[in-house]
C-alpha cells in the first residue's frame, strides 16, 4: 500500500471520530471509525519483517491528533497553551493504545491482539479518568450524546459500555470486510457477521424499548434556572460591581417564580465577592438572596459561590493553602455550590474535580519548578481546596436531596453517582461556559448532563451563567433550553427519584475488570517475546 493511502486512511478516521460531538452529528459513525485506522495497522503487521512498529504510532497519531483538534479546537478561547497541551497529550497517549496493541498483535497473535486493543483503550479511558492529570472529554462512549434513544442501556453500563460497544464493532466490521475482500464472500466469515448484527441490534432494541416504556415516577418539584449572561471575562471577575449582578440575577428569578416554586438555581461563581468562612452569613450577597427567599418561604435557593478560609495556624494549613504575603498565614480557596432556605444553615459542597491548569496544577510536589511559568500563563501553581466525598444539599421540609454538580464534574460519571448515593433526587449542573465563545464546546458540555441523566435516572437543572441552561428528564431529553449568550429564565416541574440504577450501585465495572485482563495479555505477551528469543 503507498504511503500517501496510508495517510488518507488515518485521516479518514480521524474524520469518522468526529461528528459525534456536534450537535448535527451522530456516534453512529463510531462504530466503523475505526476501521481505516486498522487496515493502516494490519498492514504494518503483514509487512512486519520490513516495517517497524513505531510507524503505528505515526499513522495513528494522524487519526487521534484530526479528532482531537476538530472537535476541542475551542478550548483555545480560553487557553492556547490549555487547548495546545489537551491535543498533544490525548493524541500520545491514544497512539500509545494503539501502539501497545500492535506490539501485542506482533509478539502475540491476532487473537490476543485485537482482545489486547479492547482492554487497553478501557484502562486508558479510565485511568486517565481518575488520573491527576485528567481530560475524559473524547471518551468513546462520550460520542452518542445526540443519540439517546439507543443508549438507554448506560443506565447498566454507564460510558464505558458504549466504549466497548464502539471498540466491538470496529474489529468485528474490520475482519468481515477483510475476509471479504480476500474470498469474495462472507460465507468464511458468516458467524463474525451473525455476531456484529447482534451486536447493533440487541443493545438498539432494548434501548428502544427502555426509551418507549420508562416512565417516571410522579413526584414533582417547581424549579425555576436562573440564566444570568455576564460576560466571564469583561464583568464577572470585576467589571461588574457584586450587587448589580445580584440585582440582575434575583430579578430574573423574580420574574419566572410562583408561589409554588420549589428550587431557584444559578450558575457556578455566582457569589464571588471575598467571602471569608466565618463571615459567610454576614456577607451582602448572602444577605440579599436570604431577603429574596422571605417571598419565598417554601422555596431553596442553590447557586455557586467562590468562598475563603484562614488558617490562624500555618500547622494546620493544607497542602492546596496559599501563604498570605507578610504573615505566616494560609488560606485555602474554594469553588463551591450553596443552599439557601428557610433556616439559617448554609449547606455548603466544594467542587472536587478541577481544571487542570485552570483550577488545579498536578503533581505540584515533582512540578514545582513550572510555578513562576504556570502563574505567567495565567494559570493556578496551587490547587483549590476540595472536599473527600460527595454530599447531597437537602430541603429542610421534606428531606429531598440534590447533588449540586460543579461545572467539570458533569463529566464524570462514576463521580456523579456518589451523589446519588449520598441521597440526591435531582441532579442541579452549575456552570459557567463562556469561556469558550459561542463554539461546540458549551454544547458538548450540554450533551454530557444528558448522559449523566440516563446513568442516574434522575432529573437534571442545569443552570449556565452563559452556554445552555435547561432542563433535562431521565430519559435525558432536553425539555426547555436557552439560547447562548442571552439572559433568561426558565421553570417547570421535574421529578425526584430515588431508585438506584444498576450503574449507580456498581459503576464502572466494565473498565475496572479490563485492568485484570489487560494484565494477562501484557504478561502473555512478555512470555511469547521471551519464548521467541530463546528460541
Amino acid at each position: 500500500m503507498k504511503k500517501y493511502r496510508l495517510v488518507l486512511y488515518a485521516i479518514a478516521s480521524g474524520l469518522l471520530l468526529t461528528p459525534g460531538w456536534f450537535v448535527w452529528g451522530t456516534g453512529l459513525t463510531l462504530l466503523f471509525a475505526l476501521v481505516p485506522l486498522l487496515f493502516v495497522e494490519d498492514f504494518l503487521y503483514q509487512n512486519r519483517l520490513n516495517q517497524r512498529p513505531h510507524k503505528v504510532i505515526l499513522y495513528s497519531a494522524i487519526t487521534f491528533f484530526t479528532w482531537n483538534i476538530l472537535t476541542t479546537w475551542w478550548i483555545v478561547n480560553a487557553t492556547f497553551v490549555g487547548m495546545l497541551l489537551a491535543i498533544v497529550i490525548n493524541t500520545v497517549l491514544m497512539s500509545t493504545v494503539f501502539w501497545a496493541f500492535h506490539i501485542t498483535r506482533r509478539n502475540a497473535g491476532s487473537g490476543p491482539g485485537y482482545f489486547g486493543l479492547i482492554v487497553y483503550w478501557l484502562v486508558y479511558e479510565h485511568f486517565y479518568l481518575n488520573g491527576e492529570i485528567s481530560w475524559p472529554w473524547l471518551d468513546l462512549g462520550n460520542g452518542f450524546m445526540n443519540d439517546i434513544h439507543i443508549i438507554q442501556w448506560y443506565e447498566i453500563t454507564g460510558i464505558f459500555g458504549g466504549t466497548l460497544w464502539v471498540l466491538l464493532s470496529n474489529i468485528l466490521i474490520f475482519l468481515i470486510i477483510k475476509n471479504y475482500a480476500t474470498h469474495k464472500s462472507f460465507q468464511n466469515k458468516i458467524a463474525l457477521l451473525i455476531t456484529w448484527i447482534l451486536l447493533i441490534i440487541i443493545p438498539v432494541t432494548y434501548s428502544i424499548i427502555r426509551f418507549r416504556t420508562y416512565k417516571e415516577t410522579p413526584d414533582p418539584r417547581e424549579i425555576v434556572i436562573v440564566q444570568p449572561n455576564i460576560d466571564p471575562y469583561n464583568e464577572k471577575f470585576g467589571g461588574m460591581e457584586a450587587s448589580r449582578q445580584m440585582d440582575k440575577m434575583l430579578g430574573l428569578a423574580s420574574a419566572a417564580a410562583t408561589a409554588q416554586t420549589d428550587y431557584f438555581v444559578a450558575p457556578e461563581t455566582f457569589i464571588n465577592d471575598n467571602i471569608w468562612e466565618d463571615e459567610m452569613s454576614d456577607n451582602p450577597s448572602i444577605r440579599a438572596v436570604y431577603g429574596f427567599l422571605k417571598k419565598y418561604p417554601g422555596a431553596k435557593f442553590v447557586l455557586g459561590l467562590t468562598y475563603y478560609k484562614a488558617y490562624t495556624d500555618s500547622m494546620k494549613s493544607t497542602p492546596t493553602a496559599h501563604p498570605i504575603p507578610g504573615t505566616d498565614l494560609y488560606y485555602d480557596s474554594f469553588n463551591a455550590g450553596c443552599q439557601l432556605d428557610s433556616t439559617d444553615n448554609i449547606q455548603i459542597y466544594i467542587k472536587s474535580k478541577l481544571v487542570v491548569g485552570v483550577e488545579k496544577m498536578p503533581y505540584t510536589q515533582y512540578l514545582g519548578f513550572l510555578e513562576k511559568l504556570t502563574l505567567k500563563l495565567g494559570g493556578t501553581f496551587r490547587s483549590h481546596g476540595t472536599q473527600e466525598y460527595r454530599e447531597s444539599l437537602f430541603a429542610p421540609d421534606d428531606s429531598v436531596g440534590v447533588a449540586t454538580v460543579i461545572c467539570y464534574e458533569s463529566v464524570y460519571g462514576e463521580f456523579v453517582t456518589e451523589y446519588i448515593k449520598a441521597g440526591s433526587n435531582y441532579i442541579f449542573v452549575i456552570t459557567n461556559d463562556g469561556w469558550w465563545g459561542d463554539t461546540p464546546g458549551h454544547r458538548q458540555h450540554l450533551g454530557f448532563s444528558r448522559l449523566r441523566a440516563i446513568e442516574t435516572r434522575r432529573s437534571v437543572a442545569r443552570s449556565a451563567n452563559t452556554g445552555i441552561s435547561a432542563f433535562i428528564n431521565q430519559k435525558g431529553e432536553i425539555l426547555l433550553r436557552t439560547k447562548y449568550w442571552t439572559a433568561d429564565t426558565l421553570r417547570t416541574e421535574l421529578n425526584a427519584n430515588d431508585a438506584y440504577t444498576f450503574y449507580v450501585k456498581h459503576g464502572d465495572f466494565i473498565a475496572k475488570a479490563a485492568y485484570f485482563f489487560a494484565l494477562i495479555i501484557i504478561l502473555y505477551t512478555i512470555v511469547r517475546v521471551v519464548l521467541r528469543k530463546k528460541s
